[in-house]
């Protein structure tokens, strides 16, 4: 059964410009904020409206917008070289050939408008019977944006663009957020008549508004509740404005639902994050793209986590993680650098500076500090002393190295991969392990020291080591003597 005529909607996201304010190769719309680009965060916006259709105009840098936004619910229409957003909806509404219900413009760069906003904007267009609804925002600083022109008695008479306002339409303050509901056939009549008789000699949608006040039809202005949630981005101040505003309401989300974030300026979270109640997050931490943290995990200071995976009561302190998954109660840095493929077990230990990469350390094992591990697999309780590596690489290929359960290894070791430790085995400080090492066996690789006397006198005269070597030689001498008597 088809839907009411009065209750269809199409959402149209106007994604074809160029931005050159942002001064970028990157097409606007692509820039992001809170881990999206703009405009993913208007089509997750538009797709929480239900609508019936969803259409996202492109034209500039057309296959990397096109990618970005392909997905099964999306329609994606090319603009031709009629510049302009009137001639954007219009060449989007021939997608719609039968469509008569309401259609919802958005712009791709609006990227803080919520659901809840433009529900109550369908809403308010739907009860006044208007022809078409402007939403609008009253802002201290209207520089950039189009005017919302009013009647004595309140309604919309026009829309003008800054380049083309006079004096006083430029110094009104209510800005047009660039999002409009219309009456499909009316909005269909209308654009036909739109013209390129302006300073840019474009094809304006805003010129609708008008054209339908012409024809006796009623336009209305609904404004928005918060003026930040319907400021656009046309530059690189802007784009970071539009961030921190997103970052605000991200972390304050998460405050409510029971995480402790002592500094909210200081602490960056991606909308794709996820916090459980009781997460503490310490100062200058950032948790990017699909991040997850357990209940009672302490994360921060200092500490980047993206894509990561942090286990219920983990403590991560001062590091840079990326695809890594940290078990419950472990312990990670300070100063640690976990690489893709990172899996640390429950109750486990990456300490102090400590890379990690494609590296599974299992359950209550433990590289506390000055180690690199790679493409290496750990067992359950073991303990690998400071310094060790796994040399992974041998200038052609990557290899594995896997060391068994209960394993403890002395300072200074480097397992030469591809190499396999077996379950409670021992090795020796400095050992260089090239060959498989039995279950507990003691591994030791070490060579008689040899002194050569004289050595610095006679390979380096006239340095100060020399020197003092050659002033210390008496003396040490007669301890020499001395210890022989007594023996």
């Amino acid at each position: 059964m088809s839907q009411n005529i009065e209750t269809r909607l199409a959402v149209v996201v106007l994604a074809a410009g160029q931005g050159t304010r942002m001064k970028s190769s990157l097409p606007k719309v692509l820039h992001p904020i809170g881990g999206r680009p703009l405009v993913g965060h208007v089509l997750d916006t538009a797709r929480a409206l239900a609508p019936e259709s969803v259409l996202v105009v492109v034209r500039h840098e057309r296959e990397r917008v096109a990618e970005a936004v392909g997905a099964a619910d999306v329609v994606v229409v090319d603009q031709d070289e009629i510049p302009g957003t009137g001639r954007a909806v219009e060449v989007a509404l021939t997608a719609l050939p039968d469509f008569e219900g309401d259609v919802l413009v958005l712009s791709g760069d609006v990227p803080l408008l919520e659901s809840e906003t433009l529900a109550a904007l369908i809403d308010a267009h739907r009860r006044s019977a208007a022809a078409a609804t402007v939403l609008s925002a009253v802002v201290a600083d209207a520089t950039g944006y189009g005017r919302v022109i009013r009647d004595a008695d309140g309604g919309v008479r026009r829309i003008v663009e800054q380049k083309d306002a006079s004096p006083d339409e430029a110094a009104v303050t209510e800005i047009n957020a660039g999002v409009y509901v219309f009456r499909a056939p009316l909005l269909r009549a209308q654009l036909a008549l739109v013209g390129t008789a302006n300073a840019q000699g474009e094809k304006y949608l805003t010129d609708v508004v008008a054209l339908l006040r012409n024809a006796g039809e009623r336009v209305a202005a609904a404004a928005a509740p918060d003026a930040g949630v319907a400021l656009g981005v046309n530059d690189r101040v802007q784009l970071a404005e539009a961030g921190r505003l997103l970052n605000a309401r991200t972390v304050r989300r998460w405050q409510l639902a029971g995480a402790t974030i002592v500094d909210p300026l200081t602490t960056w979270i991606d909308v794709d994050a996820t916090l459980a109640a009781d997460v503490t997050v310490l100062p200058n931490t950032q948790i990017l793209r699909a991040t997850t943290i357990a209940e009672g995990a302490v994360v921060g200071p200092d500490t980047t986590l993206v894509d990561c995976e942090v286990g219920a009561g983990a403590t991560v302190k001062r590091t840079d993680a990326t695809l890594a998954v940290i078990g419950a109660d472990a312990t990670v840095g300070p100063f640690s650098y976990l690489r893709p493929g990172t899996v640390l077990g429950a109750g486990g230990k990456i300490g102090t500076f400590v890379e990690t990469k494609n590296a599974t350390i299992g359950d209550g094992s433990k590289v506390p500090h000055l180690s690199y591990i790679g493409d290496t697999t750990i067992g359950v309780g073991v303990n690998l002393g400071a310094g060790a590596i796994t040399a992974n690489y041998d200038d052609i290929a990557k290899h594995r190295t896997e060391i068994g359960d209960h394993v403890h290894t002395g300072s200074h070791n480097v397992f030469v991969a591809p190499v396999r430790i077996g379950d409670g085995a021992k090795t020796g400080a400095g050992a260089v392990v090239r060959k498989d090492v039995p279950a507990g066996a003691l591994a030791l690789s070490v060579a008689p020291q040899r002194n050569v006397e004289g050595w610095v006198e006679t390979n380096r005269p006239g340095t100060e080591a020399a020197d003092v070597a050659a002033r210390s030689r008496p003396a040490q001498k007669a301890d020499d003597d001395a210890q022989e008597e007594d023996g």
